[in-house]
């Protein structure tokens, strides 16, 4: 229990410090490698095929990317513990977070637009930002900021809490292939299924759990938690994903401001200006946000080490 604790709070101040290691380095990538071979050696037709062949590939690298920890955590070889703070470290990512939104925020404030839209698209969403205005822009950081509290930190630490070292990896392999395979174009639809319901299963608890964290979070930042709530209760289900609708519309209402992808939802959670300040008063909500999550986790461990004993 104690070593796991030491690890956890050892592994967060690394990523504080040092953010993310080199690519070459990163376990990630290693996943991502495996991932793009899998996708290389895909079956071209059949549906059935196809995602058979994705659960199976998901399948797989969780099991090849968690089980080396497990063996190596049952021997128990001195200073183990050592050893897995980077590895714990690496299945989530908070300065690289914080980052990403301060560039998108100080090209705002800079008055350059083409450069906030460029930084946006390459570190936090997806969709097309060649198109958004001044306040769409901050729209989709605010957004990505709230929903990347799930997946970026409370769902690795709590399979961490879990299942150790392996419980996090297999978490992040998840995670990834998703992030990889789980769109619905024609190519990946089928192949990235299973990778896309085990990641909203795998969500589901720590979204929810979030989500609450972040009202709370909200009336330690000084905005609106009695707003966040309301919200949060009233519109989470408008977006396509079953997680992210939680954080994203606790956020909005947190903010008091409206956040919406055309043509997908809308978050209405006030009518207050989206503008770089925003994104600072959202940046506030995350930190305590995530302070709450550590402690979360830190009070399931010892649960779990209590009912042990």
């Amino acid at each position: 229990m104690l070593w796991r604790m030491i690890t956890l709070l050892s592994a967060l101040a690394l990523d504080l410090a040092l953010g993310e290691p080199p690519s070459f380095f990163h376990p990630v990538a290693w996943m991502g490698r495996f991932i793009k071979w899998g996708w290389h050696h895909r079956p071209r037709r059949g549906r059935e095929r196809q995602f058979l062949y994705g659960a199976m590939l998901v399948i797989m690298g969780m099991a090849f990317f968690s089980l080396p920890w497990a063996l190596l955590s049952a021997l128990d070889i001195p200073f183990w513990w050592l050893c897995s703070i980077p590895l714990l470290k690496a299945t989530f990512s908070v300065k690289a977070l914080f980052q990403a939104g301060r560039q998108v925020q100080e090209a705002l404030e800079g008055g350059d637009l083409p450069e906030a839209r460029r930084l946006l698209g390459w570190h936090l969403v997806s969709r097309d930002t060649s198109q958004l205005s001044p306040p769409l822009v901050v729209a989709a950081t605010v957004e990505s900021l709230a929903e990347n509290i799930t997946d970026g930190l409370t769902s690795p630490l709590f399979f961490f809490a879990l299942g150790g070292l392996p419980g996090a990896w297999a978490y992040r392999f998840c995670n990834t292939c998703d992030s990889m395979l789980g769109y619905r174009d024609p190519e990946r639809e089928y192949l990235g299924k299973f990778a896309a319901r085990l990641d909203d299963v795998l969500n589901w608890l720590p979204a929810r759990l979030t989500g609450v964290l972040v009202v709370l979070a909200a009336a330690l930042a000084g905005e609106d938690a009695g707003n966040a709530w309301r919200t949060m209760l009233a519109q989470h289900g408008r977006t396509a994903s079953p997680n992210a609708g939680w954080t994203m519309s606790a956020m909005a209402g947190a903010l008091g401001v409206t956040l919406k992808k055309v043509g997908h939802y809308r978050l209405e959670g006030g009518d207050g200006p989206l503008n770089p300040g925003t994104i600072e008063r959202c940046f506030r909500v995350v930190h305590w946000t995530m302070a709450l999550v550590v402690c979360c986790t830190i009070t399931l461990m010892g649960v779990m080490y209590a009912c042990r004993r």
